[in-house]
């Protein structure tokens, strides 16, 4: 058998996604061919240089308007030209699936979606399509031609309801989770992680992702390193800068000036990310699709930062109104939230159980599970 996973690069979490349900099949189905494609990249490199680049720019430096071209993109012009263009790559798309031959194809964006169902609608193609959406909120841009698609992964009921209300037959549609990696439900040495990275036993640990890899941070990150520095004895942070020299070199200059060189570790980089979930006892981040089900599946407690107009901004809706993040807001003191939430074990504790009832550490498993059979 054989497995075509299409993914696009639009933010990090389709990538991961699709990375999570690779890790799977290859681990639990070794006699599986599994091939992984970034589907705008192979239709044209410079297109997708070109689109990406200008995702990651609008998200960075003109954020309101990107969250306007998402919420446009329902309906309309925008969603029509997004489905006219898909209908052209197509074509290129056609070549790879017809050179792979699989039984399978599995997606993980939108636009790989729509592409496939229109080949289907065609009689191009005729294997079995899986999309597999990848945060809490659903977006009509998954739905065009839905009729073509075979099964639907989301991440909670409530998105599930939505797609039966758009006409969706409810046996096609499971809510089975984000797939995250299988690493996140594996057990650590504790004290071997905690001295690895020059980490103390007896405080709170934090996790502290800056939202740098794509220069998508903002300014009140520094904020927070601020505060940590100068507040909070009996914490310790992890700050994660992303792939981003300034904002890492900026975290250092602040942890250097306060001498907290012992409490504060800064990383640029790291792919020990189920590691540092396991001895930590808050997250702090983005509220991204991938992220935040990686930090219920560890059980912690979630404070939601700097969304992403669109997406991320209805991410961190759905999760604060399920009482499963503390969301800080562009105007919340963020000195008295954080001491509300980590001098506070009850609340931490209310939050942790929240996150228990909602995690899905298995999501991965269950739906390559569900996918073939």
């Amino acid at each position: 058998m054989k497995i075509l996973i299409l993914y696009a690069t639009y933010g990090g979490g389709h990538l991961s996604t699709a990375n999570a349900i690779k890790e799977t099949l290859s681990s639990e189905y070794p006699k599986i061919e599994v091939e992984m494609v970034d589907c705008i990249k192979y239709i044209n490199g410079m297109i997708n240089k070109v689109t990406t680049g200008a995702y990651s720019g609008m998200a960075k430096k003109a954020p309101r308007m990107w969250g306007k071209i998402y919420h446009d993109s329902r309906k309309g012009i925008v969603a029509a030209f997004s489905k006219n263009m898909n209908k052209i790559f197509s074509r290129k798309l056609y070549r790879l699936i017809e050179q792979i031959k699989p039984d399978i194809i599995i997606s993980t964006h939108p636009f790989a979606t729509q592409m496939c169902t229109y080949l289907k609608k065609h009689n191009k193609i005729n294997m079995k399509l899986a999309n597999i959406l990848t945060d809490f909120k659903m977006h009509e841009q998954w739905l065009v031609r839905y009729d073509y698609v075979d099964l639907f992964f989301v991440s909670n009921q409530e998105m599930k309801e939505e797609l039966i209300s758009f006409g969706i037959p409810k046996e096609k549609i499971f809510a089975e989770g984000i797939p995250i990696s299988n690493k996140i439900s594996q057990k650590y040495d504790r004290k071997k992680v905690l001295e690895e990275f020059g980490l103390k036993e007896n405080k709170k640990t934090i996790l502290f992702f800056a939202g740098g890899g794509l220069g998508l941070a903002r300014k009140n990150i520094f904020e927070f390193i601020k505060i940590f520095a100068e507040n909070f004895e009996n914490t310790q942070l992890i700050a994660i800068s992303g792939k981003n020299p300034k904002i890492y070199n900026e975290f250092q200059e602040i942890v250097q000036k306060n001498k907290k060189e012992e409490k504060i570790k800064v990383i640029e980089y790291t792919n020990q990310v189920a590691e540092l979930m396991s001895i930590s006892d808050i997250v702090i981040t983005k509220p991204g699709g991938v992220t935040i089900s990686e930090s219920l599946s560890a059980g912690l407690p979630i404070i939601a930062i700097n969304p992403i107009p669109g997406q991320e901004e209805e991410n961190a809706e759905f999760l604060e109104r399920n009482k499963l993040v503390i969301f800080i807001k562009k105007d919340d003191d963020i000195k008295k939230v954080l001491e509300e939430i980590i001098n506070n074990d009850e609340k931490l504790k209310i939050l942790k159980e929240n996150t228990k009832k909602f995690a899905k550490p298995d999501s991965s498993k269950n739906i390559c599970k569900i996918i073939l059979k």
